[in-house]
């Protein structure tokens, strides 16, 4: 079986071959593939995950409106949403984003099964577009690199809300790997759509329908730094490796914003304009334990 980043290396000759043979197939008649769901893995086995936080305006807003900081825990709504406005536009203006390192066993398939771990009652979704990284990146400048992406996939970022600042205290920073580090927390796929059928990824929409009711749907224009520079900034920290995938954040509709977590027997419904759907059944690692 040739893995998707054996193919890589030669992306472009890889591409235009398999062009080729679907063209061919639709002159003579042949059918597209078919697969059942229970064969498809993910997309893509990354190597490295590199995941951006508090990227998308309007998510970060309501989750600074619904976890405020220490300073600002005893303002009203309005007051919390008002401040988190005007960091945000500051942020965009002249700050740098926040990527930080995911767990490449916490990848699981489009049709996989999520897990609740048993220390959660607050496990959350976030849908969001990922690029799949196509050849080695290092000190790479936002104008050149789109011409490091291979291709763009779905990923559900699953989290563990109550993980995410253990002690209760945002001032000593999230604990990354305590909220999204379990195993099936990445549904990735089901399919890597090559960068030349994406010509402008701002223009997606990012669906998430739980057990048939829409909870996300956002534009990936809401970003508040663009795939160019979290790529930039990713290259600087990180050598970039062919196959590796990079989380360009959530849209709002989050669990936290509607107040409703992830149960037992849910199922969760992902979509991006053109890159399929990916559909995880929900289930409690311990439903009857305490």
């Amino acid at each position: 079986m040739t893995a998707l980043q054996d193919l890589l290396g030669g992306w472009d000759d890889v591409l235009d071959a398999l062009q080729q043979w679907v063209e061919a197939g639709r002159r003579t008649g042949v059918e597209p593939l078919s697969l059942r769901r229970t064969d498809v893995l993910p997309a893509v086995e990354p190597l490295q995950i590199f995941q951006a936080a508090a990227n998308y305006r309007k998510h970060v807003i309501d989750l600074m409106v619904a976890s405020p900081r220490p300073e600002h825990v005893h303002e009203d709504e309005a007051r919390r949403r008002e401040i988190a406005t005007e960091l945000m536009d500051q942020r965009a203006a002249s700050g740098t984003p926040t990527v930080f390192a995911g767990m490449p066993t916490s990848v699981t398939g489009p049709y996989s099964e999520v897990v609740i771990p048993r220390i959660t009652s607050q496990c959350d979704w976030e849908l969001e577009l990922a690029v799949v990284i196509g050849r080695r990146a290092r000190y790479v400048s936002a104008a050149d690199a789109m011409s490091y992406v291979a291709g763009y996939t779905i990923v559900n970022d699953v989290s563990m809300r109550d993980w995410l600042y253990p002690t209760g205290d945002s001032s000593r920073g999230a604990d990354w790997l305590a909220c999204k580090g379990a195993p099936t927390f990445l549904p990735l796929g089901p399919l890597v759509v090559p960068a030349r059928f994406v010509p402008d990824p701002t223009e997606l929409t990012i669906t998430l329908a739980l057990n048939g009711q829409i909870m996300q749907r956002e534009s990936a224009a809401d970003m508040i730094f663009g795939i160019p520079r979290l790529i930039e900034h990713a290259s600087r920290c990180a050598e970039l490796r062919p196959g590796d995938v990079l989380l360009t954040g959530s849209p709002a509709g989050n669990g936290v914003h509607h107040g409703r977590f992830l149960r037992d027997g849910d199922v969760m419904t992902g979509a991006i304009t053109g890159l399929g759907v990916q559909e995880t059944p929900v289930i409690d690692e311990n439903p009857a334990g305490p």
